[in-house]
């Protein structure tokens, strides 16, 4: 199962990478590419799996802080809702580039906490 977990923590890890990815390639004109909303909902669904399996299957030994899970799952709804929507009005023509900002520095800041964010 460990083999598993860590898969789905690389492909948590891409979603991550496609985000801020797409958001530092279209920084000179700001905008949601479809990669940023595909890494937005990556990201969503192997975090929610990764938490599951760790939560469910004991011999992963995880225990989570579940206060940072909250929030880092927060911030995450925020992205996908934010991303999906700015794709949105973008194909209707009424695209904010405001929207690409929010999502790109969110994410950064969602893989700061994930990192920063320690419990002794």
């Amino acid at each position: 199962m460990s083999v598993v977990y860590n898969i789905l923590v690389a492909v948590h890890l891409l979603g991550m990478a496609a985000i801020v990815g797409g958001y530092l390639s279209v920084l000179k004109a700001p905008r949601i590419s479809e990669v940023m909303v595909w890494g937005a909902r990556i990201q969503l669904l192997s975090g929610l799996v990764i938490v599951g399996l760790g939560e469910a299957v004991d011999s992963l030994g995880k225990d989570y802080d579940h206060a940072k899970i909250g929030v880092k799952l927060l911030i995450t709804l925020i992205i996908v809702a934010v991303a999906e929507i700015g794709r949105a009005r973008q194909k209707r023509g009424e695209g904010n580039p405001n929207f690409a900002h929010i999502v790109g520095i969110l994410a950064i800041v969602n893989a700061l906490i994930a990192v920063l964010w320690t419990s002794y």
